[in-house]
């Protein structure tokens, strides 16, 4: 007999969901306002990154308004894709080259970042997301021609 009913995981499963997302967005706009803002202990050394410098800035910028949107379940899975793709071309470019494995080349959060908001795009906002107060669309509106 499993220690936890299946009933109660299922029950509980959109809120561990929503809030992990929520912790995950959080950190990950955490990161954007210290590179950008110079807040939190600033970027690498204390400081900011230089406006529309390449990679760092657009990274940043990638890293505050998605997290941002992420954290607050808008546009959660498109979101949460850019992010984690960001991540993975974080790694590959600038972590790899100093070796394979993320423990040696310092590339642990990117290697984190982009599988804990790929897993967020492929499961979706889960509870507490505000696409859940929007409205949805109708597939047949918007299939049906437009009259005048």
């Amino acid at each position: 007999m499993p220690l936890v009913p299946s009933s109660v995981v299922d029950t509980a499963r959109p809120y561990v969901v929503g809030l992990s997302r929520i912790a995950i967005g959080l950190l990950f706009t955490c990161h954007g306002a210290a590179s950008l803002f110079g807040v939190l202990g600033g970027a690498k050394g204390g400081g900011t990154v230089e406006a529309l410098s390449w990679p760092g800035w657009y990274a940043a910028v990638i890293q505050l308004v998605g997290g941002a949107l992420v954290t607050l379940g808008l546009g959660t899975r498109t979101a949460a894709v850019i992010c984690s793709g960001s991540m993975a071309y974080a790694y590959f470019s600038v972590h790899q080259e100093h070796s394979l494995f993320p423990l040696q080349n310092g590339g642990e959060p990117s290697a984190l970042f982009c599988w804990a908001l790929l897993l967020v795009a492929a499961t979706g906002p889960g509870a507490l997301a505000l696409d859940t107060l929007l409205p949805r669309r109708s597939t047949s509106a918007a299939t049906e021609p437009a009259t005048a």
